[in-house]
């Protein structure tokens, strides 16, 4: 009796020991399902619990879903990232290694607005019409071709009676001319001298006939001007003034082209009056704080 008891107290062979290894080696049954691995103690990972047998695991969607999204998240951020780094400019940096400053619209290229031109007024436009006839006239000397016909006006020049004078008064600045217009071969008299003799410069003598070559009057009627006062450039100026308002008085006519080439308008321009305190109209003498 002793020894069949002393026999079922000791493990047989056949049995596995609590906390040996023999479990794990032991014999498998046909119909259980294999044992799970045993962790390696050094790792801290908990092995995945098993489903008991008989019942069967359902699958896990939400990891695969998850891990999906995060994938794509990931996608749209790179591909955001090359749009925000072709955005933002690049600071340059300079030789040294210092980052420069970019300055918005620096790579612009400036519009250039064109000033407005004024507008000339009938003097100016008329001086501007003698310079351009004197220059035509040097270049064909220079040249050698023949004088140009002025351009003469439509209408034919009015026939003047033998005793026939028209009496006319023209100023510029402080130059006064009296013109007196006569049936003639188109002799110009000016304080008893010729026109070339009294003006020098082709530039006032093309002024002083400006009148007479639009009209076409400049071979029909001889010219005798009585001028004082001023300059030369002011009395050329005044023989034009008078001459054209002298031809206003053979043709009442003419005044429509000679108002539109400016010969008829008083022209008011002057030297501007001294200051007292200044050295000429506006010059002012030098300021010394010391």
């Amino acid at each position: 009796m002793i020894d069949d008891e002393t026999q079922k107290d000791q493990p047989s062979e056949d049995t596995p020991v609590e906390g040996s290894d023999a479990e794990a080696a032991g014999p498998v049954a046909a119909g259980d399902p294999p044992p799970p691995p045993v962790a390696e103690a050094s790792s801290g990972a908990v092995p995945p619990a098993t489903p008991p047998a008989g019942e069967e695991s359902e699958p896990q969607e939400e990891a695969p879903q998850a891990e999906g999204e995060a994938v794509e998240e990931s996608e749209a951020e790179k591909a955001e990232k090359p749009e925000e780094k072709a955005q933002k400019p690049k600071p340059k940096a300079d030789e040294k290694g210092e980052k420069k400053e970019v300055i918005p619209g620096a790579d612009l290229e400036p519009i250039a607005v064109e000033p407005e031109e004024r507008p000339l007024s009938a003097e100016e436009q008329a001086r501007l019409e003698a310079e351009e006839e004197e220059r035509a006239r040097r270049e064909a000397e220079l040249v050698g071709e023949a004088e140009e016909e002025p351009r003469a006006a439509s209408r034919a020049p009015a026939k003047l009676e033998g005793d026939a004078r028209y009496l006319a008064t023209g100023k510029r600045k402080t130059s006064i001319a009296r013109v007196t217009l006569l049936p003639g071969s188109g002799k110009i008299e000016v304080n008893k001298r010729s026109l070339e003799e009294f003006f020098p410069r082709p530039l006032h003598q093309t002024m002083a006939k400006q009148p007479l070559t639009t009209t076409g009057y400049e071979s029909n009627v001889d010219v005798r001007v009585r001028v004082h006062g001023g300059g030369i450039s002011g009395q050329a100026g005044a023989v034009r003034h008078g001459i054209a308002r002298a031809l206003t008085e053979i043709d009442p006519e003419l005044r429509g082209e000679l108002k539109r080439r400016g010969f008829l308008t008083r022209d008011a321009r002057a030297k501007e009056r001294r200051k007292a305190g200044l050295k000429k109209a506006r010059k002012r003498p030098q300021f010394s704080k010391r």
